[in-house]
C-alpha cells in the first residue's frame, strides 16, 4: 500500500497505460481520479477497482484542466500525485506536415500537461510531498522519419518537466517523466498487429519482448511513491533496453 492516503489523477486512464496506472495507483491505496476523452471505456476502468472514480474531458479544450483540478480536488479531498499520461501521435514529413496537425499535437502532448500542472501546483504544495509524473517517450531522446511532431512534442514533455522540478523542490515536491520504449498499448496496436513488426520491435530490446502498460505503471509508482522522494528532475526509461544500440 505505498501511495494509502494518496489523491491522484491520471490522464489517457481508459486504455492502456493510463488504465494500468490508475489501477495500480489504487490497488495501492490511492484514490484516484481517471480522466479520459469522453466516448472512452472509462467505466471498464472504474471497474478495475473500488477506489477509481472517473471524469470524462478532452485536456486539449479550454477550461478542461481547471475543471479536472477542482473536480478531483472536491471529490478525493485534496491532490497529491498529477500523472499526465494522455499523449497523440501522428506522422507525416515536416515538409508534408499540416500546422493544425502539428499544433493538436503539442495541444495534447505538451500544452495540456503545462496548464495542468499550473492548475495542480497550489494544491500539490499544501500536501508537503507532491509528486508530478510526466509521460514523455524514449522519442524524447531519439528519432524516426515523419515524427517531427511527436518527436518535438515528447522532448518539450522533458523540458518543461526538469523545469518543474527545479522550480518546485523547495515545495517539497519532486517532478519526473517516464520514456516508454516500444509499449503494447492502443496507440502502437496498429503496427503490432503485424506479427513481423511486432517480432522487429521485441528484438529490439535485450529482453526480447515488448512492454505492456504494467511495466510502465510500476515505474510510475515507484515515481509516485515514497520510494522516489528523492528522485526529480528524471527521465526513467522503461524501455527494456531499447535504447542501449540506438
Amino acid at each position: 500500500m505505498r501511495l494509502q492516503g494518496k489523491n491522484a489523477i491520471v490522464t489517457g486512464a481508459a486504455s492502456g497505460i493510463g488504465r494500468a496506472c490508475a489501477t495500480l495507483f489504487a490497488e495501492n491505496g490511492a484514490a484516484v481520479l481517471a480522466v479520459d476523452r469522453p466516448g472512452t471505456d472509462l467505466a471498464g476502468t472504474a471497474q478495475a477497482h473500488a477506489g477509481i472514480r472517473t471524469l470524462a474531458a478532452d485536456i486539449a479544450e479550454a477550461g478542461s484542466p481547471a475543471r479536472i483540478v477542482a473536480h478531483a480536488v472536491k471529490e478525493l479531498g485534496g491532490l497529491d500525485i498529477l500523472m499526465n499520461n494522455a499523449g497523440v501521435s501522428h506522422r507525416a514529413f515536416v515538409e508534408e506536415m499540416t500546422e493544425e496537425d502539428w499544433d493538436r499535437v503539442f495541444a495534447v502532448n505538451v500544452r495540456a500537461q503545462f496548464i495542468l500542472c499550473r492548475e495542480a501546483i497550489p494544491h500539490l504544495k499544501k500536501c508537503g510531498a507532491g509528486r508530478i509524473v510526466n509521460v514523455a517517450s524514449v522519442m524524447a531522446e531519439a528519432t524516426d522519419f515523419g515524427l517531427g511532431a511527436y518527436c518535438g512534442s515528447k522532448a518539450g514533455v522533458a523540458g518543461l518537466t526538469r523545469t518543474l522540478a527545479l522550480e518546485l523542490g523547495k515545495f517539497g515536491i519532486t517532478a519526473n517523466y517516464i520514456e516508454p520504449g516500444a509499449i503494447q498499448t492502443g496507440m502502437t496496436a496498429k503496427g503490432f498487429s503485424e506479427p513481423h513488426i511486432a517480432e522487429v520491435w521485441a528484438k529490439k530490446s535485450p529482453l526480447k519482448r515488448l512492454g505492456q502498460p504494467i511495466d510502465i505503471a510500476r515505474g510510475a509508482l515507484f515515481l509516485a511513491s515514497e520510494d522516489g522522494g528523492f528522485v526529480t528532475g528524471h527521465g526513467l526509461r522503461v524501455d527494456g533496453g531499447l535504447m542501449l544500440r540506438t
